[in-house]
């Protein structure tokens, strides 16, 4: 399994909102700039994660982005089946492919399932905020004398 830039991508942008949540409404353009992301193609992330509910929008001059609930309540796991799709390692756990015809002779099926388990279950410990905390922490490392 790998995580293309479309989740890695929206996870950087939605701890950027984390970081500037105190500053209102956070502009794509800024978020982008800070990111070194594409705004165009952050436009193409945004729209799942509104239909998910996971952000706040507003138009207008002072218009943006910010989270719909505090960093702690987002898991990095949510985030990604967000914007990934299912997690599944397999096409056959996959939820739109959960009629295989080998499902119930299939010898490597419960090997898929606990992998499927440990991901999901891995990446759902890790909340925006446990990124975040992380972060500021190694940014505040970074000093010169």
């Amino acid at each position: 399994m790998m995580i293309s830039s479309r989740g890695r991508y929206a996870l950087r942008m939605m701890i950027d909102l984390a970081e500037h949540q105190g500053d209102g409404y956070v502009a794509l353009k800024d978020i982008a700039a800070r990111q070194d992301i594409s705004k165009k193609y952050l436009e193409q992330i945004i729209p799942d994660l509104n239909k998910a509910g996971l952000l706040l929008t507003t138009r207008g001059f002072q218009g943006g982005y910010r989270l719909a609930k505090d960093p702690d309540m987002y898991t990095l796991g949510e985030i990604l089946r967000i914007t990934e799709g299912d997690l599944a390692p397999v096409p056959c756990l996959d939820s739109c492919h959960q009629d295989c015809d080998r499902r119930f002779v299939c010898g490597t099926l419960r090997v898929w399932e606990g992998l499927e388990k440990v991901v999901n279950e891995y990446l759902d410990g890790f909340t925006l905020k446990d990124v975040l905390d992380e972060h500021l922490q190694l940014a505040g490392n970074d000093y010169v004398i």
